[in-house]
């Protein structure tokens, strides 16, 4: 039997809403910014998966720009999604600096599926009332997670470890956990996630005589890759049976962490997506953000992100008027 799922899980739509629960009220007082409408989630927020191929081949039928499947309408107020940055030097006409990046196409999914975009720097460490405060999180693809957070000496071909990014994306992820804010993650993500969960990784994945190919020949290609997903997941709910997505790793799952659950597979066995039971974490192996024509994955993270906004934020007056500033009060 399928597992019940909270108000801030992301949506089997292929069965009846999941009973909710009530997730903990935030530890921190909403500011005038942070307050959300109660009303019912609109009827159209209901994902109907569509075992359709779309356009292009991949998963299935667009779910912006179309009729049959519109994107997700937050109504007045759009969730907060919460995207970790990582530093890198950057130039900016005649500077050089140490910046914080997230490619944009991450920023543009989001906000194409309804979502109101928060970055995250890893200089400024947030804390469990802070990230309670967000309605969804979503960790990114990147560079190698350290071997050592997985008691494994380095591959020769694994990256030098980024330690700061890595213990910024573990914090986050352990106090989404316990503030029950709704976790996507993406390609690092996945792996962040297996390991904190106590998992390990094929460090790299070509190694490997009974895997395909997971990663193009070109940095900036991906390799096309069909996975199959396992019935009355997450995952399923989103996207069907199966679908052909774009990949880019050279590192995979190993063994699978505790509390989790393999929902998406590769025909060469690689695990694709993994989810927790009560379906407030989902994570995947490919980059959906590189298919901005089929937004269903950061749709469903949106819309299980309003439901837990819903659950968590008062609605504010009806009348309620933005705080002055001390200047305006005297002018």
């Amino acid at each position: 039997m399928p597992t019940h799922r909270t108000c801030g899980a992301f949506r089997v739509a292929s069965t009846t809403p999941w009973p909710p629960s009530d997730p903990p009220t935030s530890p921190a007082a909403p500011s005038a910014t942070r307050s959300w409408t109660t009303t019912p989630t609109p009827a159209k927020w209901r994902w109907r998966p569509s075992t359709q191929r779309s356009p292009i081949g991949r998963s299935g039928v667009a779910s912006n720009d179309s009729d049959q499947n519109p994107a997700a309408d937050p109504g007045p107020h759009r969730p907060l999604i919460g995207l970790p940055t990582y530093c890198g030097r950057g130039q900016f006409g005649v500077w050089d600096r140490d910046a914080a990046f997230l490619p944009s196409v991450y920023v543009t999914a989001v906000t194409r599926a309804g979502g109101r975009v928060v970055l995250l720097p890893p200089e400024d460490p947030w804390t469990l009332a802070e990230v309670a405060e967000l309605d969804g999180i979503i960790l990114t693809g990147g560079d190698d997670v350290d071997p050592a957070l997985y008691d494994a000496q380095a591959h020769p071909r694994t990256q030098a470890p980024n330690v700061r990014r890595d213990s910024f994306e573990i914090t986050l992820y352990r106090h989404a956990r316990t503030a029950k804010v709704p976790v996507f993650a993406i390609c690092r993500g996945a792996q962040i996630v297996n390991t904190v969960h106590g998992g390990t990784l094929h460090q790299h994945v070509p190694d490997l005589a009974d895997f395909g190919a997971h990663e193009a020949e070109k940095k900036d290609e991906f390799a096309e890759v069909a996975v199959t997903t396992a019935p009355d997941t997450a995952v399923a709910g989103l996207i069907g049976t199966g679908a052909t997505v774009r990949c880019h790793h050279h590192q995979a799952i190993d063994r699978l962490g505790d509390g989790l659950i393999v929902s998406a597979h590769a025909a060469d066995g690689c695990i694709e997506a993994l989810e927790t039971p009560d379906g407030s974490m989902l994570a995947v192996q490919w980059h959906p953000e590189e298919t901005l024509e089929d937004l269903r994955l950061f749709t469903g993270l949106v819309e299980a992100a309003a439901r837990r906004a819903q659950k968590t934020k008062p609605a504010p007056p009806l009348n309620a008027t933005p705080p002055q500033t001390k200047a305006e009060a005297h002018r």
